[in-house]
């Protein structure tokens, strides 16, 4: 039986939707499209603008045979505020009047202007033996929500569910309570998302103004290339010594040095807080750049960790992919979550 909404990721490089079947517990492929995104239109705020955006998602709608109106978006992670708060362990009336107070110290913008959203993660006791809960509290600016929803009405879609890139990720690519404590890397074009889940939750998120079109630029200032040809020598050959004598992977190393520092830094951040809860045992790698050849291994070796890429539809077992859809699975990591959240 197809589900009754499917998911929409609105990126900044490109548009993609996946729409899937369950039947008896088990998920199989419906659909699933990318197009580029018109950077303008994507940009604008003009009526033009919306009109633009809502025509080239009705025409991916329609190219990937999507017959339901309903779906589920995404707010890209680096316009959300999004921090995993620790609290006394309160009622569902006392927190939604106590998270105002507390997402004054952390949201660094007016109230007034933002949408809160929050969901009790787990309860726990602290080292003073003090009953706590942990809470994910999530702060969208309003106009940002009022935007999408006017393309997307003008879309003909109605939106039946919002929620941060990073919440759709983890439900794509985490399996259970009993999933192995993860930092989870989604690398972006314009910017990329860290995410540590532990006991099967989020416990930390970070974002970084570094993604996949910096590597792109600077393979394209090196050897002087345009953005596109940059694009197909950074996809063809990675980090791979034995591909392009190793050129490509020197060009970019710094671009990659500098994303490794910030993995590093969250990471010595969460086991230095979380001495006695088990280390962060693997890393997963989603977004458009993380299928880069050799770029696990670059990670794995400079870090000490297991690191994989991270592609959903091997790792939920979804059926019946066809194979070149399958072998782009990082990039539809949020689309696929977005879609799985019907069934949750």
């Amino acid at each position: 039986m197809k589900s009754n909404s499917f998911g929409l990721d609105i990126g900044t490089s490109s548009i993609k939707v996946a729409w899937l079947n369950r039947e008896n517990n088990i998920i199989s492929y419906g659909s699933a499209l990318s197009v580029p995104t018109p950077v303008e239109s994507m940009q604008s705020e003009s009526a033009f603008g919306y009109q633009e955006m809502a025509q080239v998602i009705n025409k991916l709608v329609i190219d990937a045979k999507i017959t339901t109106n309903n779906v589920n978006i995404s707010l890209p992670e680096n316009h959300v505020y999004t921090k995993v708060i620790e609290m006394p362990l309160l009622s569902d009336s006392e927190l939604s009047t106590a998270i105002y107070w507390e997402a004054e110290q952390y949201i660094p913008a007016p109230l007034d202007t933002v949408t809160l959203a929050w969901a009790k993660l787990k309860e726990l006791r602290n080292s003073f033996g003090e009953e706590r809960m942990q809470v994910l509290l999530v702060g969208a600016p309003t106009q940002l929500i009022k935007r999408y929803q006017k393309i997307l009405d003008l879309s003909g879609l109605t939106i039946i569910a919002i929620e941060t890139e990073i919440l759709s990720l983890i439900r794509s690519i985490v399996s259970g309570d009993n999933f192995p404590t993860s930092l989870i890397m989604n690398i972006g074009a314009m910017s990329s998302s860290l995410c540590i889940v532990r006991n099967g939750v989020i416990a930390f998120n970070y974002t970084i103004s570094l993604g996949g079109v910096a590597l792109t630029r600077t393979i394209a200032s090196d050897f002087g290339f345009n953005l596109a040809q940059a694009e197909e020598y950074k996809v063809a050959y990675g980090l791979l010594d034995t591909n392009f004598e190793g050129k490509i992977a020197k060009a970019i190393d710094p671009v990659l040095s500098s994303m490794l520092a910030e993995v590093k830094k969250v990471m010595l951040f969460h086991n230095e807080a979380h001495k006695n809860e088990s280390p962060i045992s693997q890393i997963i790698l989603t977004g458009g750049s993380a299928a880069l050849p050799g770029l696990a291994v670059y990670f794995a070796k400079a870090l000490g960790v297991e690191t994989i890429t991270g592609n959903p539809w091997k790792m939920l077992g979804v059926k019946d992919v066809p194979k070149t859809v399958e072998e782009k699975g990082t990039e539809y990591a949020v689309a696929i979550g977005l879609a799985l959240k019907e069934y949750e």
